[in-house]
């Protein structure tokens, strides 16, 4: 499969950047993706209201599908076994909780804001993934 062009990359960007300011602008909420699962399956303390919190969760599943129908199906292959990403999932959930946030929220939502604390947990979102990354590759052999 090709890589996306520039353009299109830029136009992901721009797109998820204007719907987290829209959300923001209008709702008065961060558009984090962990707290919106949270408040949408009542497993945790999300902030908004479960309805609306249902409705963007169904807005990324959808939104992925109309992508994936007019601009191109994304190529997934799995290269590792099933118990494996189970745990890796359940950390990442785990991690995300005990942050306060995932990278959604921090990421794009929290640095938008110039949040010190989102700051914080974007770099070590990054040193944890390069660190993994490199682990895997050049200690484990993946």
């Amino acid at each position: 499969m090709e890589p996306l062009s520039p353009v299109a990359a830029a136009a992901g960007g721009l797109l998820i950047g204007s719907a987290a300011a829209l959300f923001l602008l209008l709702t008065g909420r961060i558009a984090g993706v962990s707290g919106m699962v949270a408040s949408a399956t009542r497993i945790g303390t999300g902030g908004t209201p479960r309805a609306q919190a249902s409705a963007f969760i169904l807005g990324l599943v959808l939104g992925t599908a109309l992508v994936a129908t007019f601009v191109r199906t994304p190529e997934i292959g799995v290269t590792s076994s099933v118990p494996l990403l189970v745990i890796a999932g359940l950390l990442v959930g785990f991690g995300t909780r005990l942050g306060n946030g995932c990278t959604s929220g921090h990421g794009v939502c929290g640095m938008a804001r110039l949040s010190p604390r989102s700051f914080a947990a974007t770099a070590t979102f990054m040193v944890a993934a390069i660190a993994t990354l490199s682990v895997m590759r050049h200690v484990v052999g993946g």
